[in-house]
C-alpha cells in the first residue's frame, strides 16, 4: 500500500506574501541570514505583519553548522514563538526547520507553526520533510528526516526571487532538475510523485533558461518558483537518489555550491542509472526506459530508448554549457 500527502498549505504567484498579514499579535521568530537583512527583505516581511512581536535569528550561513542550529534553538527557547518565519534559500529554511524540530525534542510544552518563504527556486525545502546540517569537524552533511519538520506553510512570491545573480539562479535551476530526475527514477516513485516531477521538468527545461538570460522575466521566476515546490513535493514522497548521495559528500569536503555540484554529476549519474552498455534493445532498465520517457515529454528525439536517453544527457551537457557549469571538479 502507498501513500501520498501534502501537509503544507502552498500561496504562489505575485503578491502571496500578502497572506502574512492574516498573522496578527503573535510572537514571531524570523530564521534567516544576514543577507535577506542587509537587503531589506526582512524588513519587507516584517512589514506585513500586524501587531506582531517579532525577533529576529539572522546567524545562519551557507550550509548551516551543528554550532549554529544550537543557538538557534536557545533563542527559540528564550522568544517562546507562536510562529517561526524561515526566510532565504535552502540553507534558513533547513536551519529553521532543524531548530524547531530539535527544540520540540527538548520538550519546550509548545509547538511553534513554521512558515517557509524561499528566496531561490532550487531546493524545494519548503514543502519537505528533510533538512540537512553540517559537522564542520569533518567536513561531513547530515540529513535530518522527519514528517513532523514538513513547513505547515509555503509561500511562493516570484518578487523574492527577481534580483537573484545568473550564477545562483542556474545551480538552483539545475537542482530543481536534479530532484524532479531523481525522483521520477527512483524506485520508490508512483503514479502520484511522477505527476509533479513531469511537470517539474516540463517547467524547468523551458523558463530556466529565459530566467537565466533575464532576471526581471517576472513569468520565468514564477514558473521557476512553482516547479521548485514541486519537484521537492515529488522527492518528498518519492526519494532521491545516487545524484545527492554523491552530491552531499562532495559538496561537504569541497564547499562546491549543492546545486553545481547537482548538475555537475547528473549527466554521469544518468548513463550509470541507464546501463546502457550492459543492456540489449529486450531488456533495457527500468530507469532507462523512464529517463527515454523524460526525453519523449521534452521534445528530444528518442525513437527509441537508447537514443532517447543519451539526447536527455547531451540536453543537460547543452545546459550546462549554456549555464557556465563546470565539467570536472579539477575545473571547479
Amino acid at each position: 500500500m502507498n501513500n501520498f500527502n501534502i501537509n503544507t498549505d502552498i500561496y504562489f504567484g505575485q503578491d502571496s506574501l500578502d497572506k502574512l498579514k492574516e498573522i496578527k499579535k503573535k510572537n514571531v521568530l524570523i530564521v534567516t541570514d544576514k543577507f535577506m537583512v542587509d537587503f531589506g527583505v526582512v524588513e519587507k516581511i516584517s512589514s506585513k505583519l500586524n501587531d506582531c512581536n517579532i525577533q529576529i535569528f539572522s546567524d545562519i550561513e551557507p550550509d548551516p553548522p551543528v554550532e549554529t542550529i544550537a543557538i538557534g534553538i536557545e533563542k527559540l527557547l528564550e522568544v517562546k514563538p507562536d510562529i517561526i518565519i524561515a526566510l532565504g534559500g535552502g540553507s534558513p529554511i533547513d536551519a529553521g526547520k532543524a531548530i524547531k524540530e530539535l527544540a520540540e525534542k527538548m520538550d519546550t510544552g509548545k509547538t511553534p507553526d513554521l512558515i517557509a518563504i524561499p528566496t531561490t527556486s532550487g531546493t524545494g525545502s519548503e514543502v519537505t520533510m528533510f533538512s540537512v546540517i553540517t559537522n564542520k569537524n569533518n567536513n561531513t552533511k547530515y540529513p535530518l528526516v522527519s514528517e513532523s519538520m514538513t513547513p505547515d506553510m509555503a509561500i511562493l512570491d516570484p518578487e523574492l526571487v527577481i534580483t537573484a545573480p545568473k550564477g545562483i539562479t542556474a545551480d538552483t535551476g539545475m537542482d530543481v532538475i536534479t530532484h524532479a530526475m531523481e525522483a521520477y527514477v527512483s524506485t520508490n516513485a508512483t503514479d502520484f510523485t511522477d505527476a509533479f516531477a513531469e511537470k517539474a521538468l516540463k517547467l524547468t527545461f523551458e523558463y530556466l533558461p529565459k530566467a537565466y538570460k533575464d532576471g526581471n522575466d517576472m513569468i520565468s521566476r514564477e514558473k521557476m518558483h512553482n516547479a521548485s515546490c514541486m519537484a521537492g513535493i515529488a522527492f518528498n514522497m518519492g526519494s532521491l537518489g545516487l545524484n545527492h548521495g554523491i552530491a552531499h559528500a562532495i559538496g561537504g569536503k569541497f564547499k562546491i555550491p549543492h546545486g553545481r555540484i547537482n548538475a555537475m554529476l547528473l549527466p554521469l549519474i544518468i548513463e550509470y542509472n541507464a546501463d546502457l552498455d550492459n543492456m540489449d534493445m529486450n531488456n533495457y532498465s527500468e530507469a532507462a526506459r523512464k529517463y527515454h520517457d523524460i526525453a519523449k515529454m521534452l521534445n528530444l528525439p528518442a525513437q527509441n530508448i537508447r537514443l532517447g536517453v543519451h539526447n536527455l544527457i547531451h540536453e543537460i551537457n547543452s545546459l550546462n554549457r549554456t549555464f557556465k557549469i563546470p565539467r570536472t571538479l579539477t575545473e571547479m
